[in-house]
């Protein structure tokens, strides 16, 4: 299981309990400290104290479960306007919205799809590229964004 998966297996309920949505989690260990940030989001937005809150919160439970053994930084963050992608629901909630999404490996060709979200159906997220519709499975995106 990925750190970012068993990261949000820990945190997701605690957060919902404080009133927050999690969005997603991203694990980068590029550079000298690796990054873990926690996407959260909240009907009437998100402001630093929502993002003091959390972080709180989500400090105590990794430093007590300790799923990253080596020194990190932890950054809250809202989902802002390039909204990150992360789960079926995203992709369902924002379909015809302009999203650009990088996969893996490639699919049909190429790695980058910048389009408008159709949907997704059987795990696969569809989008809709200069008039032709993509099927890229969930398991294969690297990155999901909606553009502006």
């Amino acid at each position: 299981m990925a750190v970012s998966d068993q990261i949000e297996k820990l945190i997701e309920a605690p957060i919902e309990s404080l009133g927050y949505q999690l969005v997603g989690v991203e694990y980068l260990q590029g550079g000298q400290n690796p990054l873990l940030r926690i996407y959260i989001d909240a009907d009437q937005g998100i402001g630093i104290e929502d993002c003091e809150r959390v972080s709180h919160q989500v400090s105590g439970i990794l430093d007590v479960e300790d799923p990253i053994k080596k020194a990190y930084s932890l950054e809250i963050s809202s989902p802002g306007f390039d909204r990150p992608l992360f789960k079926e629901r995203d992709f369902i909630r924002f379909t015809g919205s302009p999203a650009k999404i990088t996969t893996k490996l490639p699919v049909e060709g190429r790695r980058n799809f910048t389009g408008v979200l159709q949907g997704f159906e059987n795990g696969e997220v569809l989008i809709e590229v200069d008039g032709e519709v993509y099927a890229l499975p969930l398991a294969k995106l690297a990155k999901a964004r909606l553009v502006a």
